[in-house]
């Protein structure tokens, strides 16, 4: 049972037909999910192939809302060292810090031995998404960037071209003001509980969180500043509502909200949620720098937790298998993430076919060369230098600091939290 295996306050969730579970025999792994809401149908998918290949591996499924609950789990489990999970997928962000305390194991002596990394699809690009503290310390699962969501019938009928939206952020607040004249929300710049969304703003200004070495603070340049000034005109000019992402997409759904902004991963739920109410399509994510622009990479990599032999070549074959092209197939066909192998982007046999017939997808993979690593704070505050991003830009939204006093309080704050030595 999961209980006697300490897995704490993770909620054990049976997200596959009984069948498959009852198919599996022989050794058993728990592996660690995190926003089921999002990965329920790729998991499914992955493990009703993975069920017909290994039958005598018998999966338990523990969930965590998010990444940041899934992070805490494993933390807690190693601290009372009663490492209990076999699998966890975790945050790209969150990484390092699973390396820096040996949580996460090195998976490059396990690619080796089937040979070359690249031939199986893991190029030297997809492996550095998840290569921290000196190891590889996961395989990339599934990766995001920020993409438009957009209702081509308030598009219209505000005088845009839904087929050429704005690639600056003056057109969007513009159209998004105009929408808004027709009695609905104009746009959602979905931020969430991440530094992530906001770093796209950044990053997409040219500017990054830290310095190349990590020793000095860089957010709070030129660039951050200009970041926090387009939040702010989000809300005084488009008059952004103050919804939660939750929130905002049922307003979009229910035609109620022209454009909104958040990761491709929710794609084939907001697919669902809209069905036949209008027509949706999706579109890039507007980069101001056309030189230094850039987007981080969202998502999800599968790390190796096992110290056990016999459950650690289990939870390695399935690690290996959900990171497969037949895998990363799967993954995007049920999410809307970009494809994390290299053999399901370039052979058609995978997913050319797909692409060709899904062409709200497509967005995300038009993005693919502005996306660089998601910025992993250093040292065990990492958590908290989040929260301190994550809370001084709230404090713009909601206009109770303006951006250049919450910018001076962020990088502060993040340099008080860094290690000695940084910031």
């Amino acid at each position: 049972m999961l209980d006697r295996r300490g897995l704490g306050a993770a909620t054990a969730l049976s997200l596959f037909t009984p069948h498959v579970l009852r198919a599996q025999r022989g050794v058993e792994i728990a592996v660690h999910v995190p926003q089921p809401v999002i990965f329920r149908a790729s998991f499914e998918a992955i493990a009703a192939a993975f069920a017909a290949r290994e039958p005598e591996i018998r999966i338990n499924w523990i969930t965590t809302p998010n990444y940041e609950e899934g992070l805490q789990l494993l933390l807690r489990q190693a601290a009372t060292n009663n490492l209990a999970v076999d699998v966890s997928y975790q945050g790209f962000n969150r990484l390092r810090l699973l390396a820096e305390r040996g949580i996460a194991q090195d998976l490059l002596p396990f690619l080796q031995r089937e040979g070359d990394p690249a031939a199986q699809g893991y190029t030297p690009q997809l492996l550095a998404l998840a290569h921290f503290g000196g190891i590889q310390a996961g395989l990339a699962y599934a990766a995001s960037n920020p993409i438009t969501f957009l209702n081509a019938d308030l598009v219209r009928r505000a005088g845009g071209d839904p087929a050429a939206l704005p690639r600056d952020w003056d057109g969007i607040i513009a159209l998004a003001s105009r929408i808004r004249a027709l009695g609905v929300d104009g746009m959602f710049y979905n931020l969430g509980n991440e530094d992530w969304m906001f770093s796209a703003l950044l990053f997409g200004h040219g500017g990054r969180m830290l310095s190349e070495d990590e020793r000095e603070v860089t957010v709070n340049g030129p660039e951050g500043l200009a970041a926090l000034r387009l939040l702010e005109r989000f809300v005084r000019e488009a008059r952004m509502p103050l919804l939660t992402g939750d929130a905002a997409t049922q307003a979009f759904a229910a035609g109620r909200l022209g454009l909104i902004y958040r990761s491709t991963a929710f794609l084939r739920g907001m697919i669902q949620q809209v069905g036949r109410n209008f027509e949706m399509q999706t579109a890039p994510m507007p980069v101001m720098d056309p030189v230094r622009g850039r987007l981080p990479t969202g998502g999800a990599a599968g790390t190796l937790i096992a110290r056990d032999p016999a459950r650690r070549e289990a939870a390695w074959k399935f690690l290996r298998f959900s990171t497969s092209p037949e895998g990363t197939t799967l993954m995007v066909q049920n999410t809307g993430y970009v494809p994390m192998n290299q053999i399901a982007i370039e052979d058609p046999r995978w997913l050319g076919a797909f692409y060709r017939d899904n062409p709200l997808f497509r967005a995300a993979t038009e993005q693919v060369h502005l996306m660089i690593p998601w910025t992993p704070f250093p040292g065990p505050n990492s958590v908290r230098i989040t929260q301190a991003v994550v809370d001084n830009v709230m404090r713009v939204v909601e206009q109770r600091a303006t951006p250049e006093v919450a910018l001076a309080d962020m990088a502060a704050e993040m340099r008080r939290l860094l290690p000695r030595g940084r910031g």
